[in-house]
């Protein structure tokens, strides 16, 4: 076997030996002209390579980074004329926008290659088209380096009358301490908690703290949704000037505001014994407004197991996934105290045992009929009821060979029955 060639030994390196530097200089320029990765290449070894003057790097970053964009471009253009397009097509992209990124973020790059990637970037933020949205932000963010230039991104993002750039170009002001700007976007939109706690929070920076405690009550009473921060906020003041009763009735609407079990015992637990007497009938009430699955949850918890099994009962059987079901874990602790009642609920898990299913399918219905044998075996210890079930759901069944391995497979003696 002929000895493989090392990149030193071959015929196209003995030609680079002998090649005058004319000659390789105008080989490399049309090489990286047709070739954007090329190019891109060529700038990072030379780069890394040659001593060079720092204003030659800062070009040739610029340059390299020009390079990266026109080699994602045409995907890019892609994924914005048709909404998004293949996986691998789409991490491409993002990589090459993440490394874009990294390299603005090394500040060495010179303002009119940041200006020009930053106003190719701008379109494709506007379309907001392509999948890559947030990759696409963060470059346009790192093409910026001085407050001007922010400001320059956040009056294009403004102008694009998009609510999340207007979010984005509101945050740039108050980063750049345009608070004039700010408040202006800020004041023509609150809604959410969330924007009064924003607002708020900048009056409370700025010293105007009279002024931030206002806007915060007014949000409690106005805004509608997201309000966990802003009541947080108020909390934490009302905390801080010994006001329990405003602490304490902020911590309630926290809890029940989608209560779920976790929610409920750290209220719970935040009362005094006194607090607890008070809230408690209070918090119940609300209790008919979240899920079933947290109502049982918390029921639970206060050992009010009556009130459980009522609940699991209007519980329809999960259809997919039940052995991580929350709902056949609580059925799993009622089974000795509310048997007929559990089993009742397993049943109706079975659904139609009289039809063709597919493969899977006979594979959960195992999988339940598991279950109804161990209540009547295990916990009824009632094998006559079980084998008259069995009986005749195996024989309804037998020409379904699919149906009977599966239940053979998960379900205990099914074979002798």
């Amino acid at each position: 076997m002929a000895k493989s060639k090392t990149k030193k030994d071959t015929a196209l390196a003995e030609l680079i030996a002998v090649a005058p530097p004319k000659a390789l200089s105008e080989l490399i320029l049309n090489l990286a002209e047709n070739s954007p990765e090329i190019r891109r290449k060529c700038f990072d070894y030379l780069k890394e390579n040659t001593a060079v003057s720092k204003m030659l790097e800062r070009r040739s970053e610029g340059e390299a980074i020009m390079s990266i964009w026109a080699e994602l471009l045409p995907d890019l253009e892609d994924l914005d004329a048709y909404g998004g397009g293949p996986y691998g097509v789409e991490d491409q992209v993002w990589e090459l926008l993440y490394e874009i990124t990294k390299r603005l973020t090394s500040k060495k790059v010179d303002e009119t290659y940041r200006r020009e990637i930053l106003d190719s970037v701008l379109p494709f933020i506007k379309s907001s088209n392509s999948g890559a949205g947030d990759a696409l932000d963060e470059l346009a963010y790192a093409a910026c380096y001085s407050a001007s230039e922010l400001r320059y991104l956040a009056g294009s993002l403004e102008a694009m009358h998009d609510d999340w750039q207007t979010r984005n170009a509101r945050n740039i002001y108050r980063q750049i301490g345009d608070h004039d700007k700010y408040l202006e976007l800020r004041l023509k939109y609150l809604e959410v908690g969330a924007d009064y706690h924003d607002l708020a929070g900048f009056y409370w920076e700025t010293g105007e703290k009279e002024k931030s405690i206002q806007i915060a009550q007014k949000g409690l009473k106005k805004a509608k949704g997201r309000m966990d921060e802003l009541r947080a906020f108020v909390a934490e003041l009302a905390q801080e000037s010994g006001d329990r009763t405003t602490w304490i009735e902020l911590q309630f609407d926290q809890a029940t505001d989608c209560l779920t079990l976790d929610k409920y015992k750290k209220f719970k637990n935040a009362c005094k014994t006194e607090e607890w007497k008070a809230y408690e009938p209070r918090l119940l009430k609300k209790m008919k407004y979240t899920g079933k699955t947290e109502q049982m949850k918390i029921h639970m918890d206060r050992k009010e197991y009556d009130s459980v099994v009522s609940l699991l009962s209007k519980c329809r059987y999960p259809q997919y996934n039940w052995g991580s079901n929350t709902d056949v874990g609580i059925a799993e602790k009622l089974e000795k105290r509310y048997p007929e009642k559990v089993l009742k609920w397993y049943l109706s898990g079975l659904g139609n045992l009289s039809s063709s299913q597919k493969r899977e399918e006979y594979v959960r219905k195992a999988e339940v009929m598991a279950k109804v044998r161990h209540m009547l075996v295990d916990v009824m210890n009632d094998e006559t009821r079980w084998k008259k079930l069995a009986v005749k759901v195996k024989n309804d069944n037998l020409r379904r060979p699919a149906f009977q391995q599966e239940f053979a497979h998960t379900v205990p003696g099914w074979e002798a029955i």
